[in-house]
């Protein structure tokens, strides 16, 4: 089966790269947003800042190094955003599916945790062990989803990856 949340847990760890930065502009954002299908949106310097803070609390959940601290991180962001989860197909082809809406249902901050809390809690659950990393490349640190099957993966890209395998090989010589 595939995984339902994919396109969530995608979103997220799209938006995270950008609203990561320490100065995210409002266009970035946007641009992200319209990437993964949401209409023509146009934020706020303020709305950035929440979602900002939102990210800040998402990444504790890809700096999780275990499954149970994942856990504890996206029940907590459960408890702290989330209305009651329910069932839905929006008459939009998905069919039924799991939705957790914000407990303000407004917020982009709170819509950012729920959606993608729910996507990485999914995914924890398909893998049993946590559904992301952060980039172990000490330049980077960026957030990336477990999502494929095989071994964890230890970088956000293949060029982190390599950028690391080529500075090991050079220290070697």
């Amino acid at each position: 089966m595939a995984f339902p949340h994919r396109d969530s847990v995608q979103r997220a760890v799209d938006l995270l790269a950008v609203l990561l930065d320490p100065a995210p502009e409002p266009a970035a954002v946007a641009q992200v947003l319209r990437e993964h299908g949401e209409p023509e949106v146009s934020l706020s310097p303020e709305e950035v800042r929440e979602l900002r803070a939102a990210a800040l609390e998402l990444r504790e959940v890809f700096a999780a190094p275990e499954a149970p601290e994942a856990a504890s991180v996206l029940n907590a962001l459960f408890a702290k955003y989330a209305r009651p989860p329910r069932l839905t197909d929006h008459e939009d082809g998905y069919g039924w599916h799991l939705h957790v809406d914000a407990a303000d249902d407004g917020p982009w901050g709170a819509w950012l945790v729920t959606s993608s809390a729910l996507g990485l809690a999914s995914l924890l659950a398909e893998r049993q062990g946590p559904p992301g990393g952060l980039c172990a490349a000490p330049a980077c640190g960026k957030p990336f989803a477990h999502t494929g099957g095989g071994s964890p993966r230890r970088y956000c890209s293949s060029r982190c990856a390599t950028r690391e395998r080529v500075a090991a090989h050079r220290a070697r010589r």
